[in-house]
């Protein structure tokens, strides 16, 4: 399996799942038409599906533009999300297969972000939208603090350290730069942050991550860090210190940082 990034908008990821065996192709959430249908051509693939983590316009603005080009494209986004997405015609639930061209996939759904959030995976990658960034996740729109940590420390956490964190936006510097003020102590969230710095630099991409390299650095997957609890202990004196308060005391700071 091959996987291009495609930025997109301001600073959101598509990306281009690409089959090498049969050179059939699916998009991860085109938050716009022409730089997907540019990277698919320049690649000379055959996209055969649209893979939605969630309904935010951002990662389905390029659907209809997609779908202009390619009429027969499947289009996937969690059952709930009917109506939502633009074009679906998958509608997705738990432990559902999804295949792309010789690959088979599956999703886990994730609320926390959205209520219809699902994290795809074929291999050893997990295309995570907005729920899991590297070192961050995404606003409380539409679920629970208890929601997100589900989805975070359980369901995608529960994969193994070296899956591939494919995320939909380049937040990794500034979300390691929150990570540090929650724990500044968290010498691998200080060194990640310098190379990130680099790459941006060179005009290079953050992603991927890895899953071991968030255990190590996301303050939303590091509920139980003594020096995390004792910011929240601080700034949220009312805090049970419970894994699922001290996410969501976190999620609250970040908001404001």
């Amino acid at each position: 399996m091959k996987v291009h990034p495609v930025p997109c908008l301001q600073d959101n990821y598509a990306y281009v799942i690409v089959c090498p065996d049969t050179n059939k192709a699916a998009v991860v959430d085109p938050g716009e038409g022409p730089p997907v249908i540019d990277a698919l051509e320049r690649l000379g693939v055959e996209p055969e599906a649209i893979l939605n983590t969630h309904h935010h316009w951002d990662h389905v603005n390029g659907n209809q533009a997609l779908l202009r080009r390619w009429p027969d494209l499947r289009v996937y986004g969690h059952a709930s999300d009917r109506g939502r997405i633009p074009g679906q015609t998958e509608f997705l639930e738990e432990g559902d297969a999804v295949r792309v061209g010789g690959l088979t996939g599956g999703i886990t759904h994730n609320p926390g972000h959205t209520t219809g959030a699902v994290t795809y995976y074929f291999e050893d990658s997990a295309f995570t939208g907005d729920t899991l960034f590297a070192a961050g996740c995404g606003r409380l729109f539409e679920g629970s603090p208890a929601d997100m940590y589900t989805s975070l420390n359980q369901k995608i956490g529960g994969h193994a350290g070296e899956t591939k964190v494919y995320f939909g936006h380049e937040y990794t510097a500034a979300n390691l730069r929150f990570a540090l003020s929650v724990e500044p102590g968290n010498e691998k969230a200080r060194a990640k942050l310098a190379r990130v710095e680099a790459l941006r630099a060179a005009g290079e991409y953050s992603t991927p991550s890895t899953l071991a390299e968030e255990w190590d650095t996301n303050p939303f997957m590091r509920c139980d860090s003594p020096e995390i609890r004792d910011a929240v202990s601080r700034r949220d004196p009312g805090s049970d210190l419970a894994p699922v308060s001290v996410l969501g005391a976190v999620r609250r700071f970040k908001d404001q940082f």
